[in-house]
This record gives C-alpha cells, sequence and structure tokens, in this order.
C-alpha cells in the first residue's frame, strides 16, 4: 500500500521544484527585458516593458542562425551514426560470447570518461593536418569517440533481456539473421535505441570544448561556441539580454524532445534495474 505525501513532503517538493526552475525564469525573465533595463543597477526580476525585441535581434544575426543550422545538422549527423554503430556492437556484446568481452564494456566505459580537454592539443594538430579543422566531420568524429561508449552500454542492456527464442522462432519461420535481428530485435529495444540517440543528441548539442577549440569560423561553429562570441559596447557590459535568449532559444529543442520522448527515455535508463 502507497503511503500518502505529508505536507512536509509537499514543503521539500516545492523548494526543490523552485531551487530547480529559478535560474530558468531569471533567464527567461532576462530574455524579455530591454537592454537598458538589464544594465542598470538592481535590476528588477519581472521585467517592467516586456519586449521581443531580443528574439527578434537574435534571428537577425546571421552568425547565430548559422550556428543553429551547424548544431542541428553536427548533433544529427553524430546521432544517427552513433546509434548505428552502437547498436551492431552492443548486439554483439550481449549475444556472442568472445574472450575479452569484459574489457571491451571496460575500455567503453573509460573512454566515455575521459576528461574531453585533455584530447583538445592532440586533435587540434591532427585535424590541421588532415584538414578537418573548421569542418563538420571535424566535430562529428570527436562527438562519436564520446557517444559512442554511452550508447553501447545502454542498448546492451536491452539486448541482453530480450530471449534469444524470439530470434531463433523469426529464423525458424525463414527469416536470416540480419532481418530477424533487423525486425524483430531491433523493434524490441526500440526504447534502449531511443534513450541512446537523446542522450547522444544531448551531448552533441550542448558541447562547448571541442565546439570552441576545433573551430575557427562560423562555417562550422556550434550554437554554445557561437554565444561566447556576444560581446557589448565594452568588455564590462556583456549582452546579457541577448545571452539569455539565445539559451532559451537553444532550450527549447531539448525540452521538446524530453517531453515527446520522456516515457522512453525513463524505460531506457531504468532497463535492467528490476529483474521479473
Amino acid at each position: 500500500m502507497r503511503g500518502k505525501m505529508g505536507p512536509l513532503h509537499w514543503v521539500g517538493f516545492v523548494l526543490i521544484m523552485i531551487w530547480c526552475l529559478l535560474p530558468v525564469a531569471w533567464i527567461l525573465s532576462l530574455s524579455l527585458k530591454p537592454e537598458a533595463e538589464v544594465t542598470a543597477g538592481s535590476p528588477q526580476f519581472l521585467p517592467k516593458d516586456a519586449t521581443l525585441d531580443n528574439y527578434s535581434a537574435i534571428f537577425d544575426n546571421d552568425d547565430f542562425t548559422r550556428a543553429l543550422i551547424n548544431s542541428f545538422g553536427i548533433s544529427l549527423i553524430a546521432t544517427v551514426l552513433s546509434v548505428v554503430f552502437a547498436t551492431l556492437a552492443a548486439y554483439a556484446i550481449a549475444r556472442l560470447e568472445f574472450k575479452g568481452k569484459r574489457l571491451v564494456l571496460s575500455m567503453a566505459l573509460a573512454i566515455a570518461m575521459f576528461p574531453v580537454v585533455s584530447l583538445v592539443g592532440p586533435l587540434f594538430d591532427m585535424w590541421r593536418t588532415f584538414g578537418l579543422f573548421n569542418t563538420w566531420p571535424g566535430l562529428i568524429i570527436p562527438y562519436m569517440t564520446f557517444t559512442l561508449p554511452l550508447a553501447i552500454w545502454t542498448l546492451s542492456a536491452f539486448f541482453r533481456e530480450i530471449p534469444w527464442e524470439m530470434e531463433q522462432a523469426a529464423q525458424v519461420d525463414g527469416a536470416t539473421s540480419w532481418q530477424a535481428f533487423r525486425k524483430v530485435i531491433v523493434p524490441l529495444a526500440a526504447p534502449g535505441v531511443f534513450t541512446a540517440a537523446i542522450l547522444t543528441f544531448f551531448f552533441a548539442w550542448n558541447e562547448f570544448v571541442l565546439a570552441i577549440s576545433l573551430t575557427s569560423t562560423t562555417g562550422s561553429r556550434t550554437v554554445p561556441a557561437q554565444m561566447s562570441f556576444f560581446v557589448g559596447p565594452d568588455p564590462f557590459n556583456p549582452p546579457y539580454s541577448l545571452l539569455a535568449t539565445a539559451s532559451v532559444i537553444v532550450t527549447i529543442p531539448v525540452l521538446v524532445i524530453v517531453l515527446l520522448f520522456q516515457r522512453k527515455i525513463v524505460a531506457g535508463l531504468t532497463s535492467g534495474a528490476v529483474k521479473g
């Protein structure tokens, strides 16, 4: 029998929500304020004269719109490639017995935890030598390096839970190994595939260190890196309103994805936590 939430639980819930949402509300309020109000001393939390001029100004900025296109393109390509390769690798790890399987998973986890900043210097020299500096592939490849291990771990948990008999039954009915994998196994692992795709997209969408270090122009610079080039009339007065507006715009795709696929995300992250 489930226990009811008491007054203390509700108080704690409200405090946690305020703590989490207050920065978001502040950024949204800043995006609706004119620049003069933001630069004034001790600005109020709510805007005195709410305006959408910041949103029109940010979309009139060609560099920002180009960065948005770069972010969408690079994130989607990195997500698709990572999920495809991770699906094949995770299936092999879950279904096949071979020596060193634990070592492969351990190395994948170690790569995912490797500090990104330590690779910036070597990647900078290599990409300039190979002609990948300031290009989409120059960001997609390192993004996949860090997202593939996480996707493999997520998907391998799903493949281990799928009964082997279902694939054998499909093969008995005349399906090839590839058809059984594509038409039976992958659809059953859809929550894990969605979770891996969303986590990969989030990493590529929000990544800053590689984006700022491996690009030099707006030709391939993503939004997080482009926002660091927003400057005001002097170094001591950055355009807070435009920065807040850009932050709101960048956050919208993330919120939409989470709201649309929240059930699949929860199913993917809790896979294997409960054994029936």
